[in-house]
């Protein structure tokens, strides 16, 4: 079989996410019938139908499914190697970290300092985001290092560091009664009527069924709890999102949070690795343990 082209994987998603070629050829801005043939001549090369094509309209097939969450992955590859590439042969060259709002600030502004005072290191340009957004930043090369958490980011196809690991904490309403508790356990806080937990979106943008209410940054979940509205728990180095209307409670049989430096698996660059030492020191700087010589 000969390689696939990126034109033909950009056709067949537009038309697996629209499940109308009419549409998927509107959107493409081209017409209907070459972009069929396409997709016939695809289905062909590959020797599977990607789609079920009858009166009632077109879906995907098994194949066509994995072949959904394949193209995403080598568009996005495709598309992160041209932008790393981009990066690396402007004048001034720089590095990208993308972060979560309001998280790790501690860790953050110690990863900036120790890599600030490395004469060897490029500069860093931190790219902010919100839930889930760091590991697309990765992936589709807007960021070339990332720190992420494994109790809550997808951290597959990366390469991954340890910096710390850390209990974590509710984040309450000062009014509740809860608020005034020295620790909870996750029992305490399921099923809430006053303060059903918050809701965040999936990897692929859906949310989860529940009655809390939908959030999709860190801002706005800081507000609704003000609001009495809704309990988020979150690693106790995020208490920065903390207002003076909220209080950070523990919860003692919580999952431990890590935080974690990522990179694409993979990678060599010179660059990503001092980047990765660096964060290694600071996290030891800001935990106080034995700074590592190696």
């Amino acid at each position: 079989m000969d390689d696939l082209e990126t034109r033909e994987l950009r056709y067949f998603l537009t038309v697996a996410e629209e499940l109308h070629f009419g549409r998927a050829a509107v959107r493409l801005g081209m017409s209907q019938p070459p972009l069929s043939r396409a997709v016939r001549q695809l289905e062909q090369r590959i020797g599977v139908d990607l789609f079920v094509r009858d009166p009632r309209g077109v879906r995907l097939t098994t194949a066509g499914t994995v072949l959904v969450g394949e193209a995403r992955s080598a568009l996005a590859a495709v598309a992160a190697a041209g932008r790393r590439t981009r990066r690396a042969g402007l004048p001034t060259r720089h590095l990208v970290l993308a972060v979560k709002a309001g998280a790790d600030h501690d860790l953050l502004q110690a990863l900036l300092d120790v890599h600030g005072a490395d004469p060897d290191g490029l500069p860093i340009e931190v790219l902010f985001g919100e839930v889930h957004e760091q590991a697309a930043f990765l992936r589709d090369g807007r960021a070339d290092v990332a720190l992420m958490h494994r109790t809550y980011d997808d951290l597959t196809g990366f390469d991954t560091e340890d910096l710390r690991t850390e209990d974590q904490v509710a984040i309450l309403p000062r009014t509740h009664p809860l608020a005034a508790r020295e620790s909870l356990v996750q029992a305490d806080l399921r099923d809430l009527p006053d303060l059903p937990a918050a809701r965040w979106p999936r990897p692929d943008g859906s949310y989860p069924d529940g009655p809390g209410p939908e959030v999709r940054s860190q801002a706005q979940l800081a507000q609704l709890v003000a609001l009495s509205r809704t309990v988020i728990v979150i690693p106790r180095s995020s208490r920065t999102l903390q207002w003076p209307e909220h209080v950070a409670v523990p919860v003692v049989d919580a999952v431990l949070a890590t935080t974690v430096v990522a990179w694409p698996a993979g990678s060599t660059s010179p660059d990503v690795a001092r980047v990765v030492r660096n964060a290694v020191l600071a996290a030891a700087l800001v935990s106080g343990e034995a700074v590592p010589t190696a």
